[in-house]
């Protein structure tokens, strides 16, 4: 049985073609109607892309819109590596962590 590679070690163009192999098996999942399948594979792909981006261009204190989610805003308490710690502006206030994939645009 072949290991599977971390996102962190791969390439950029290997990160493509697994966003790629990813989103065919979601779409396969979703035709078949296998919905808990279909939302892990969403979620890989989500992981996928935060390496494509660079951490860098999220900045602590900022508020950022939840992509998928509209309306719904997160502000950044700290960032480490490709997930922001921070929360949701309408939540409880507590903190979690999401990919910076699922960040948009700065409010």
């Amino acid at each position: 049985m072949q290991q599977e590679r971390r996102y962190s070690e791969m390439t950029e163009q290997e990160l493509w073609q697994e966003i790629a192999s990813l989103k065919e098996k979601a779409r396969k999942a979703e035709q078949l109607g296998i919905i808990n399948e279909f939302a892990v594979l969403e979620r890989k792909v989500q992981m996928a892309r935060a390496y494509l981006l660079d951490p860098n261009q999220f900045t602590a204190g900022e508020i950022y819109e939840i992509d998928g989610a509209p309306g719904e805003f997160f502000k950044i308490d700290y960032m480490n590596g490709v997930f922001a710690w921070g929360y949701r502006l309408s939540g409880d206030g507590k903190e979690e962590a999401l990919p910076i994939s699922l960040l948009g645009k700065r409010k």
